[in-house]
């Protein structure tokens, strides 16, 4: 039987992304400067995280204009959330003996 850190999806395993997952979790629809400011990174930092959970399948990016103000909404997708519970799954069983 392998340590169930093995299991820990690697994508979502980064701070910024974990911290993005939850964010997301929390909610249907965020604001990109809601998240960014929600968890205290950079717009570079977090559009490159998004990036990265985009391509995964975890992430749906949606670009929009309020009038003339570009607006950016993100959610996590079906896979994402179960990405997501299956990773804190796998974090309480890393921690159930402590």
């Amino acid at each position: 039987m392998s340590h169930p850190r093995h299991q820990l999806d690697e994508v979502i395993h980064a701070p910024v992304r974990l911290s993005i997952m939850a964010a997301l979790a929390a909610t249907d629809l965020a604001d990109f400067r809601f998240l960014r400011d929600t968890i205290e990174v950079s717009d570079s930092l977090l559009s490159k995280h998004l990036l990265t959970l985009e391509q995964a399948g975890y992430v749906r990016i949606e670009k929009a204009f309020e009038g003339k103000k570009p607006r950016t909404w993100l959610s996590l997708t079906d896979a994402g959330a179960k990405a997501y519970r299956d990773y804190l799954d796998i974090l309480k069983q890393l921690t159930a003996g402590s």
